[in-house]
């Protein structure tokens, strides 16, 4: 197990929903918090070559969180930018890394790199099996082209980057911007909002029939600390719970924790994305011994108590 102790960290999107809880599993694993770096778009800007070499100088481990990410309205509406940013950041800073001498570079890529029509679960093996789903495929291949280059680079150079594949996440401080929000908190701001309203239906996009899993962000974190101790070999990993839940319950199951009462209306000439995501997670567990370990119903709940608390 890598001692975390004494290791300058840099962690690319630290100040973000995900990223603070990463920080925090550091610390709890042992890490020095005055050795932790996080950068911050507004000030470190990712997409240029010169700010990604400053950031890797003198760190011995770099945990690559940053993403220009949303979701099925953001992928839709922006599909090149999402494209672009998220493939100059990511092959630009594992460059620069390499360049640096970085001793370890943790690569968090999405789920969305799974084609359309994947085996459930889904299988690391997999993943090359096909295209992404298309709203997704942009981002999901950006993401994607990260693990060929870290493959690329072990192979050549002997670098030790690794790449792990989380399911989508949600929890406290997660983004509730209708314009780019995932599902989780797209659909809690939604009921919240009709609450107040007094509205008695609700809009959803899709005919409810997809399936999800979802990984609570406190479990996520520790599945990525833990490999960054433990994991260091070039297959991919998967991070997820092992629950799948279709559109249509989860919709339910926060109407209920929410005590709304209304009317769902489905929107069915909106799209439904990928028909079915639930992760095979034999690998991560085989490899560093990580289980989530979050229930989704108490996960939910943390999430609208969050989010009622801070609405304003």
């Amino acid at each position: 197990m890598l001692s975390l102790s004494e290791q300058r960290i840099l962690v690319t999107g630290g100040a973000g929903f995900l990223g603070k809880q990463v920080i925090n599993q550091l610390i709890v694993a042992g890490a020095n918090p005055d050795k932790i770096t996080v950068t911050r778009s507004r000030d470190c800007d990712l997409r240029d070559l010169d700010n990604c070499k400053r950031a890797a100088e003198h760190q011995d481990i770099i945990i690559h969180l940053a993403a220009h990410v949303g979701g099925i309205g953001l992928n839709r509406e922006k599909p090149a930018e999402l494209f672009y940013d998220n493939l100059m950041m990511g092959t630009q800073l594992i460059h620069a890394a390499y360049q640096a001498g970085v001793k370890k570079f943790v690569c968090v890529g999405t789920i969305c790199a799974y084609p359309k029509f994947t085996p459930v679960p889904f299988h690391e093996d997999d993943l090359w099996n096909g295209y992404p789903e298309e709203t997704n495929a942009p981002y999901g291949i950006a993401k994607k082209a990260l693990l060929v280059q870290l493959q690329s680079y072990r192979q050549q150079y002997g670098f030790n980057g690794i790449y792990l594949l989380p399911v989508n996440l949600y929890g406290p401080e997660d983004n509730f911007d209708p314009r780019s929000s995932h599902v989780i908190p797209a659909l809690i701001r939604k009921v919240y909002e009709a609450q107040q309203k007094g509205d008695k239906q609700l809009p959803v996009w899709g005919d409810g029939s997809p399936t999800r899993e979802f990984l609570y962000s406190t479990d996520a974190a520790l599945g990525i600390v833990m490999a960054t101790q433990n994991y260091n070999e070039s297959e991919p990993v998967n991070l997820g719970n092992n629950y799948e839940i279709s559109i249509k319950d989860l919709v339910q199951l926060i109407c209920e924790l929410m005590e709304f009462d209304g009317e769902i209306i489905w929107e069915t000439d909106q799209p439904n994305g990928q028909p079915r995501r639930c992760l095979d997670t034999t690998r991560a567990q085989e490899k560093f011994g990580f289980v989530a370990q979050t229930e989704f119903r108490q996960g939910l709940k943390n999430t609208i108590d969050w989010y009622r608390q801070n609405a304003k």
